[in-house]
């Protein structure tokens, strides 16, 4: 019996892992630099932020094979080289001033990075805590949401003392050389390095009373509802979260200086959502969890359209970040009470699909509606219908797990 404490080591170098991968979410300090620098226009900047995305979500389905495969360590070596290697290549894309080098650098190869990044942790953690799952993989991912809180500031010093490319070609060396070492750590629990009560806890039976593979679960109906769920509560997070500060000034009172500071506080709720949320669901199961996001995310939407005091549209937009925080910090879990652990990196890898289309969705449909009706109310409307929708899949997948439970006891 190795000691106790060995998965507590993992689950830091987790942690450790996602806050800097974690640290793409910052990339709104770097857009304005960039194209001062450059010359390339702030719309051509930040599309290199929705590629890195696209390809987090879309490579994260076959990392997640290479997980269950090749195991964690490796995946994370994997990550450390193209993630470091894609932020370092993003200074030379400015100091070349090519704008194709940019999107291939931070975009194609940094987002691939993210995606083998982003897998390797997690179904790695909720091998370790069979007791816990919620609260371990809402350590890790908190660490995700909480990464531009630490890389913004270090950021903006970095590029006034040692200049723009070079912060680049800093924070890839940092990046690689942290992240290179963090993965040498994630290992799969090998037989008996788990205590004995623990360790019984990873042998319970999923709620479908099935061990699947990858290709078993994506067949089934469970996996279809999962990812819709998934989508959704994305879809709408993300879109509010990229548009939070003009929204706020043009719906109330609240002046820019506000706004601002809203921002930061959200990010707060995003990162505290991913943990709190997570570590509910290990109290009161993971269907009722994700049903009552959805209960709580038409609440709070229907708040944003009827009341107008800056404070609670404030709170409303907080209470929401904390949902769609939620959404990344259950799934994992959810996954695995599902269909078990067995290829659980695989299965969280297609799962994280739905990220890659939301990405695409949310900011879009809520820029061009605003674009063509100069008004949110329409967006937050369609959000309120798809988040209804949801709701209904959530709490009918829920009793469906009853259901399937009587009958197999019935058996």
């Amino acid at each position: 019996m190795v000691s106790p404490f060995k998965r507590y080591r993992v689950a830091f170098a987790g942690v450790i892992f996602h806050l800097m991968i974690g640290g793409v979410y910052a990339w709104s300090v770097f857009t304005k630099p960039i194209a001062q620098q450059t010359g390339w226009k702030e719309a051509s900047v930040s599309f290199a932020f929705s590629l890195a995305i696209f390809f987090l979500g879309m490579s994260a389905a076959f990392m997640g094979r290479l997980v269950e495969k090749f195991g964690p360590s490796t995946v994370g070596t994997i990550s450390s080289i193209l993630y470091g290697s894609g932020i370092a290549l993003t200074g030379v894309s400015i100091t070349t001033k090519q704008l194709w080098l940019l999107y291939l650098a931070y975009g194609v190869i940094g987002g691939l990075g993210l995606g083998s990044g982003y897998v390797t942790p997690v179904s790695t953690i909720v091998r370790w805590f069979p007791d816990k799952r919620g609260l371990a993989t809402g350590l890790a991912i908190m660490g995700f949401g909480f990464a531009a809180l630490l890389t913004g500031p270090v950021a903006v010093r970095l590029i006034a003392v040692v200049g723009l490319a070079n912060a680049f070609y800093l924070l890839g060396l940092f990046y690689f050389v942290v992240m290179i070492l963090a993965a040498q750590f994630i290992k799969k629990p090998k037989p008996h390095e788990l205590p004995e009560v623990i360790a019984q806890n990873a042998e319970r039976v999923s709620l479908t009373n099935q061990q699947m593979t990858a290709n078993e679960a994506v067949k089934t109906r469970w996996f279809a509802a999962l990812w819709f769920m998934f989508f959704i509560n994305i879809t709408t997070g993300i879109g509010l979260v990229s548009a939070a500060s003009p929204m706020a000034q043009s719906m109330t009172s609240m002046t820019t200086a506000a706004a601002a500071v809203m921002v930061g506080i959200i990010g707060l709720f995003n990162g505290f959502g991913r943990l709190a949320w997570a570590t509910l669901s290990d109290y009161i199961g993971r269907p009722l969890t994700y049903s009552l996001i959805f209960v709580l995310d038409v609440v709070m939407l229907l708040i944003l359209i009827f009341f107008k005091q800056p404070f609670i549209f404030a709170l409303a937009l907080c209470l929401l970040m904390s949902c769609y925080g939620a959404g990344f910090s259950v799934i994992p879990a959810y996954l695995g009470d599902v269909f078990s652990t067995k290829e659980l990196g695989a299965i969280h890898g297609y799962v994280l699909t739905a990220w890659a289309a939301a990405g695409m969705v949310g900011p879009v449909l809520l820029s061009w509606t605003h674009q063509v009706l100069h008004n949110y109310y329409v967006t937050l409307v369609a959000f309120i219908i798809i988040d209804l929708l949801a709701m209904i899949v959530s709490i009918r997948i829920q009793k469906g797990f009853v259901t399937h439970k009587s009958v197999e006891s019935a058996n």
